[in-house]
């Protein structure tokens, strides 16, 4: 039984099991026509995000050996990435400094979790809705980090693009870096990295300095 308490419909046969994973499969398809603010770094066209979340996973088996976790679950971490943008099939992508959208991001998510997660046979329902609570809630070395790459890799592709989305939306150098301060808690090496590049956007014309007080 999922969160909000109704009953999925019944998978007690094998094909009917098999039937509803590949419904699962052909639903979240969708995820290709969700387009994001960050653009990629050849055609600058807008990212989808299922490019999104191929990129975090590639992100996630290179610099895993960085994680503050010494001993990191790595396939968790990637179960999580693969999983937790999922629910902007129903929701939206919701662009990271956008504090209006930003009021009931998590309320139109939890319910497309339910829906979308509802999908599947009760067993992985459960198991994919606790990877994805696990992710939103950030408590556990792997959520940690897998956040930590969630916030770099737009910030990277920004930096990539001549800071297009932040230029298109008046992102300033403060905003960027009060937005992802918590990639230090799941990789400090990465936060590091973070400032250095931050600054060289700024000093490039790319991110807008802090306004003066």
């Amino acid at each position: 039984m999922l969160r909000n308490g109704v009953e999925p419909p019944s998978d007690t046969t094998p094909a009917a099991r098999l039937a509803r994973q590949i419904e699962f499969i052909v639903e979240v398809d969708k995820l290709k026509d969700i387009f994001r603010q960050t653009v990629t770094t050849q055609s600058r066209r807008a990212e989808n995000d299922a490019e999104h979340s191929w990129h975090l996973c590639l992100c996630v088996l290179v610099l895993a050996e960085h994680a503050n976790a010494p001993q990191l679950d790595v396939l968790r971490v990637l179960k999580m990435l693969i999983l937790h943008d999922l629910v902007e099939i129903d929701a939206g992508d919701t662009f990271a400094y956008d504090t209006a959208r930003m009021a009931d991001q998590h309320e139109r998510e939890d319910r497309a979790a339910d829906r979308i997660f509802g999908l599947l046979p009760s067993d992985q329902a459960r198991d994919f809705r606790a990877l994805w609570d696990e992710f939103e809630e950030k408590q556990t070395p792997e959520a940690k980090f897998a956040s930590a790459i969630d916030r770099f890799q737009p910030m990277l592709l920004n930096c990539r693009t001549e800071g297009a989305a932040w230029r298109r939306h008046g992102v300033t150098h403060d905003r960027v870096l009060a937005r992802n301060a918590h990639v230090a808690d799941g990789c400090q090496p990465l936060w590091e990295y973070v400032i250095a590049m931050a600054q060289k956007a700024v000093d490039a014309g790319h991110l807008a300095p802090a306004p003066k007080t």
